[in-house]
């Protein structure tokens, strides 16, 4: 089976704390890989390694065939959600992603209309961000880590600030995005989330990733 994502002997550290312990894994393609673990286990480091947001210490990551920081800084065809979305305040959802999707422009109006749809999201609603739910920034952010169609995503606890009709929506948005062959990986605290959607799961513990199904 393909991987989209291999990770060889990673480690970082912030001073003198190691984070990550030496993983070495590959993730399969057209797959949802979830990944379960307390706060400060090491999962949100691992995924911004991944997308070149932070260096590993030691160790490579392989996106696609090509080496994160060495063949490229930041994966091309990748799309993210880490922490919390962050997004001008000022303007409209539509406005965000607009902007968002004029750096790379990849992806026009027509498509931005259709995602934001596609998560639930009214593109034509006047109202700016700073006066969103909290549900509606987080459709909203993974509005913007979809747009641009990418094979590879990164998803850091989607389900935030959902109500249960949103978490709902978001799961077949998922179950969706792996039939058309995107490979996901997603942490989440909700085992439920990961029951129903993980094809593969994994535990991180103190730097150390473990797979369990």
């Amino acid at each position: 089976m393909e991987s989209a994502i291999v990770i060889e002997n990673l480690h970082r550290s912030f001073g003198k704390e190691e984070i990550l312990h030496g993983i070495s894994h590959e993730f399969e393609t057209g797959k949802i890989h979830g990944i379960v673990g307390n706060n400060g286990s090491g999962k949100t480091v691992m995924m911004k390694c991944i997308c070149g947001f932070l260096r590993p210490d030691d160790g490579r990551i392989l996106v696609r065939d090509k080496e994160v920081g060495k063949d490229m800084d930041f994966p091309e065809d990748m799309g993210l959600i880490i922490e919390t979305p962050g997004f001008l305040p000022g303007v409209s959802g539509l406005k965000n992603l607009k902007i968002l999707a004029s750096l790379r422009r990849i992806a026009d109006e027509k498509k931005i209309r259709e995602t934001m749809e596609r998560v639930g999201l009214d593109p034509d609603l006047k109202k700016n961000v700073n006066k969103y739910s909290l549900g509606m920034r987080q459709r909203l952010g993974i509005a913007q880590a979809i747009m641009e169609d990418p094979d590879v995503i990164i998803l850091d606890e989607p389900m935030n600030g959902l109500d249960n009709a949103g978490v709902r929506e978001m799961r077949e948005l998922f179950k969706s995005l792996r039939a058309q062959g995107k490979t996901i990986i997603m942490a989440s605290h909700n085992r439920e989330d990961i029951d129903e959607l993980c094809d593969n799961v994994y535990e991180m513990d103190a730097g150390i990733l473990t797979k369990v199904r």
